[in-house]
């Protein structure tokens, strides 16, 4: 026969190791590595924004004013200079020049993608006395929603 003393030794002994067990496996469970949402699975951090660009800002050289530019020859050079932050992939720009009387096309360029101001661009085949409507548009060579667009009217003289 066990001694009243060791009797309670013994429950106390018992009684610490059913304790102990349960924290091992409480603890054991929090830190499994299952794929269940608090299970501490591996953690893909989130992917950053991309940065965002300024929205295009641009003026050009040629100031017909309220009225018609005059040009003196067939052709016309035009500088154009992005005032905003440029882009750092650069601008793409697009020069469309149609007649008022039928909209029908006089010239179109579209220029290579350039980080250097001002850009260079051209206006050729203006037949003299006829009025047209020159589109000027700057966008983004990388975000495509980036685009702005400005318009004169020009003939020849």
């Amino acid at each position: 026969m066990i001694p009243k003393n060791n009797s309670n030794v013994l429950k106390q002994l018992s009684f610490r190791l059913i304790v102990f067990s349960l924290f091992v496996v409480l603890v054991s469970a929090a830190c499994s590595k299952g794929g269940s949402p608090g299970g501490g699975g591996t953690v893909t951090p989130p992917t950053p924004p991309a940065p965002t660009e300024d929205a295009i800002v641009f003026t050009y050289d040629i100031d017909p004013g309220s009225n018609i530019y005059a040009a003196l020859g067939t052709s016309q050079e035009v500088k154009i200079s992005v005032t905003s932050k440029m882009p750092t992939a650069g601008v793409i720009t697009d020069i469309v020049v149609k007649k008022d009387a039928d909209g029908s096309t006089v010239s179109s360029s579209t220029l290579a993608a350039s980080t250097m101001v001002p850009i260079n661009g051209m206006i050729t085949n203006l037949a003299a006395n006829v009025v047209c409507t020159a589109t000027i548009t700057v966008k983004s060579a990388t975000t495509a929603t980036n685009t702005t667009t400005k318009t004169f009217k020009i003939a020849r003289k």
